[in-house]
C-alpha cells in the first residue's frame, strides 16, 4: 500500500469512530432526558395533590396587561385628527407640531378639564398618553414630512386619563 492510501484509510476510520461516538452521546442524552423527566413527574403530582387538598384558597387568574386596560376602558372613540396645519411650519418643526395637534385635538374632543384650581392641586390631573405607534407613524417619514391625517383610537378610563392608539388597519 501506498502511503496515501493508508492516509484515506486512517482518515476514515477515524470519521466512523467520531459517527459512533455521537451516535452514543445522543443516545446518552437521550437517556438522561428521560430519567429527568421521570423525577420531575412525581413532584408535579406531589404539587396538584397540595391543590386539590387546599381549596380554600383563591386562585386568581392571570391577565395580560393590555386585555386589563381595554377593560378599565369606559368611553372608546375613533377620530380622523387632520394634520394640515402642521405643514405651515417650517420644516424642521412639522413632526413635533402635529404631535402638538394630536394632543390638543384629544383634550378637546373628549372633554378633558386641563384646568388646575387651588382645590385640586392635589390631585392628579388627567393625562394624555400617546402610544408608541402613533408617535412612529407621524415620524415615520422623518422631521419634515408628517402624514396630512391619521386615524387614531382614543379611549378614556375611570380615572379620566385618554390614551390614543393608532386605529386597527392603520
Amino acid at each position: 500500500m501506498s502511503k496515501e492510501e493508508q492516509v484515506t484509510e486512517e482518515v476514515q476510520v477515524e470519521k466512523e469512530e467520531a459517527k459512533a461516538e455521537e451516535e452514543l452521546s445522543e443516545e446518552q442524552a437521550a437517556d438522561e432526558i428521560e430519567q429527568l423527566l421521570a423525577e420531575e413527574e412525581p413532584a408535579e403530582e406531589t404539587v396538584e395533590a397540595e391543590e386539590e387538598a387546599a381549596p380554600e384558597e383563591e386562585v386568581k387568574p392571570r391577565r395580560a396587561k393590555k386585555k386589563e386596560e381595554e377593560e378599565e376602558f369606559v368611553e372608546e372613540r375613533i377620530y380622523t385628527i387632520p394634520l394640515g396645519k402642521a405643514w405651515v411650519r417650517p420644516p424642521k418643526r412639522r413632526a413635533p407640531r402635529a404631535m402638538q395637534l394630536i394632543k390638543a385635538f384629544v383634550i378637546k374632543h373628549m372633554k378633558m378639564e386641563m384646568r388646575v384650581e387651588e382645590e385640586e392641586e392635589r390631585e392628579e390631573l388627567p393625562r394624555v398618553i400617546i402610544s408608541n405607534e402613533v408617535n412612529e407613524k407621524v415620524w415615520s417619514r422623518s422631521i419634515e414630512k408628517p402624514p396630512r391625517k391619521i386615524r387614531v383610537r382614543v379611549a378614556k378610563d375611570e380615572d379620566g386619563n385618554v390614551t390614543v392608539f393608532l386605529a386597527e388597519g392603520e
